[in-house]
């Protein structure tokens, strides 16, 4: 992995290591497009969370070039994608991204702007690689 993404790795752990941060995320995310709203209407929010955290694990380490996250990237598409069992149309990706650098602008005191290009990289090629799928 990049040393670059092992600087966004570690501003995750710091966000991690605060209350309150996945839960911020999924705040502003379901602010941001009532589609969203809609898609997490009935969702266990104790499963979602753990997916989540399990989730942006694998997009940082897909994003560092690892091929060791390979298999549960293209998973993850697959559940995504159109014919999956949570589609999401990849015009809503950008609001993914956004809240969760929103989130992480909150989250993590020693956000600067250059760590913060470097997570919107990071969260671009998760994206990317979704919207390929879907």
């Amino acid at each position: 992995m990049s040393e670059t993404y092992m600087d966004v790795q570690a501003s995750y752990g710091r966000c991690m290591r605060q209350k309150g941060f996945i839960t911020r995320f999924y705040e502003l995310l379901l602010e941001k497009d009532e589609r969203i709203a809609r898609m997490f209407e009935g969702t266990n929010w104790s499963q979602q969370n753990k997916a989540l955290r399990r989730g942006i694990s694998i997009a940082l380490t897909y994003a560092g070039g690892s091929d060791i996250v390979e298999r549960p990237m293209n998973e993850m598409a697959d559940v995504h994608s159109r014919k999956g069992r949570a589609p999401v149309d990849p015009v809503l990706y950008k609001h993914w991204r956004e809240s969760l650098l929103e989130a992480v602008r909150e989250f993590d005191p020693r956000l600067t702007p250059e760590l913060e290009k470097q997570w919107a990289t990071a969260l671009k090629k998760t994206t990317d690689h979704f919207t390929e799928h879907y």
